[in-house]
């Protein structure tokens, strides 16, 4: 029987648009037109230009025959072409799938092969590496070079330049909102530490509702200013290019996340908003005092990857900097869910609020669902906060699936929900705490060792910048942990009193057999790469 609520109330053009952040740019322009959209170098652009040069990217693009859900491939770091690229790819119904700017050659020529790339947007910068790898396809993209005036080198490798390919375009180009809003809008490359990478795939609706998101998440205000200091190839930089668009604020470009480039940047155009892993934090606190010299105003800082340890959050609130925790994964559009501050949390002593802050929290606001399951029942652990299960999310704000892989696709969304293969516990007042990845438990002895729990305590030495622990095999007890720590500049301490230090806050068996002193490998974002840890764990252990 048909519901008098569903006779003659149908969806039509008048009530119903599909969601897109594309919208956000056009209102940008509409409303502010000469308000600052982008600062880069000496570049100054209003919302009006960025919307007309948007427009020209969308319609040269067009031109060159690119059509709907041909896929265009971006090799750019934090400047103006890379903003331009997510309105303007997707405006001619196009894919954006932007590259990491530290991947080598192979790597690359798989993503854009895999991707069946039509166009390549690349900076001149990563010219060697680019080139190599179009030298490995067979079918090669159109290639348009961007001379970055903050950069000198590099070579071409296309015929056409990404200034005079603009001018090519219609600034008035007739742009439309996608028919629907589940059509693609990118795709970003897990990092594929085992195996080939897999190609997380994005729609308009989660892009527009994350976007949204982030603004609620954090109390965003109109006209935000905003520190490229996370790669915006990283999850579409968590969507704040739309979300800044909708704010109306400033896009503040880095080339490079340097200590005194981003504080010039905070100190001259008045940042309030930026978002990085914990080693953009610690570079920041620790940068010589001449440096630091004239921070006078708020600022609101993201971090994600690892907790942050009381040292970062003591000296980010030390310099200015209020720190938010988030956790993510691609798959969930970069952060899901938010360590929401209490009101009680500011009065704790700096450890206590450090470990309430260090959480993974709860699910963001627009996110539907954020959980801990038992992985085989699928039902949810107690809140006792030792209770291990799976974090799991459901909601708007996940992935369409992995491109050309639906054995993956079908696992990561076993049982309707999204399996991250991180492992957690529940806290009693029901926020989330990681344990660990599913890959980096350590078994000793029949024991099972948190790596993070390892590592909070090696953070908590004054002399420890960077700490990883994996595994190592061990004849006697299965595995045993193995640290890699990385000192502050200046800073001493031995392998003895470190583990002397940790067993005042662990079970003996849990503190590492090995210590070893070092700079960490890291990727682009700033994490810690620990599959590369664990192969020099494996080879120590066959030479020890």
């Amino acid at each position: 029987m048909t519901s008098m609520y569903d006779q003659h109330l149908d969806k039509n053009q008048a009530n119903h648009a599909p969601l897109t952040p594309l919208t956000f740019l056009e209102r940008a322009a509409y409303v502010y037109p000469d308000r600052l959209s982008v600062v880069h170098g000496t570049q100054r652009f209003t919302w009006k230009q960025t919307y007309a040069r948007c427009r020209r990217l969308a319609s040269a693009l067009a031109r060159l025959g690119v059509a709907k859900n041909d896929t265009v491939s971006v090799m750019l770091p934090n400047t103006p072409p890379m903003v331009e690229a997510h309105f303007g790819v997707p405006m001619c119904g196009a894919v954006l799938n932007t590259l990491n700017t530290r991947l080598d050659a192979e790597t690359i020529a798989f993503m854009l092969r895999h991707a069946e790339a039509k166009v390549l947007v690349t900076d001149r910068e990563f010219s060697p590496v680019v080139g190599m790898a179009l030298a490995l396809l067979k079918v090669k993209p159109i290639v348009i070079d961007v001379d970055d005036p903050a950069y000198e080198g590099g070579r071409h490798l296309g015929t056409i330049e990404y200034e005079t390919f603009l001018a090519g375009g219609d600034p008035e180009y007739g742009w439309q909102n996608p028919a629907d809003e589940w059509d693609a809008i990118s795709l970003s490359y897990t990092s594929g530490t085992t195996g080939d990478p897999k190609g997380v795939v994005y729609h308009h609706r989660g892009a527009h509702l994350n976007a949204i998101s982030n603004i609620l998440n954090w109390g965003m205000p109109q006209h935000a200013v905003y520190l490229w200091t996370l790669p915006m190839f990283h999850c579409n930089g968590w969507c704040f290019p739309w979300t800044v668009a909708e704010r109306a604020g400033v896009n503040v470009c880095l080339r490079r996340v340097e200590a005194k480039a981003a504080l010039d940047a905070i100190r001259d155009h008045g940042v309030t908003h930026m978002c990085g892993a914990p080693i953009v934090y610690s570079m920041l606190i620790n940068a010589p005092a001449e440096l630091l010299a004239g921070l006078s105003h708020k600022i609101q800082g993201q971090v994600a990857g690892a907790a942050p340890p009381a040292t970062i959050i003591e000296g980010a609130e030390r310099i200015g900097i209020d720190l938010t925790h988030v956790y993510g994964l691609t798959e969930v559009y970069g952060p899901a869910s938010v360590c929401s501050k209490q009101d009680d949390w500011s009065a704790m002593p700096i450890d206590r609020r450090a470990e309430r802050n260090g959480r993974q929290g709860v699910r963001t606001p627009l996110q539907e669902a954020l959980t801990v399951l038992d992985p085989e029942t699928m039902r949810p652990v107690p809140w006792d906060g030792e209770t291990m299960g799976e974090i799991m999310f459901r909601g708007n704000i996940t992935m369409k699936g992995y491109l050309k892989n639906p054995a993956a696709t079908d696992n990561a969304f076993e049982s309707g929900w999204f399996h991250t293969g991180d492992l957690a516990v529940m806290q009693p007042d029901g926020y989330v705490k990681i344990r660990d990845r599913s890959k980096d438990i350590i078994i000793s002895g029949g024991e099972n060792i948190s790596s993070i729990e390892v590592e909070e305590a090696l953070y908590r030495h004054p002399a420890v910048l960077t700490a990883a622990v994996v595994a190592q095999p061990d004849p006697k007890w299965g595995e045993t942990p193995r640290a890699y720590v990385e000192l502050k500049p200046g800073a001493t301490v031995t392998e003895d009193e470190l583990r002397q230090f940790c067993r005042q806050y662990m079970a003996g068996f849990k503190v590492p057999k090995a210590i070893v002193f070092g700079d960490l490998p890291k990727t682009s974002t700033g994490k810690i790469q620990k599959f590369a840890l664990r192969e020099l764990a494996k080879s120590a252990s066959a030479i020890e």
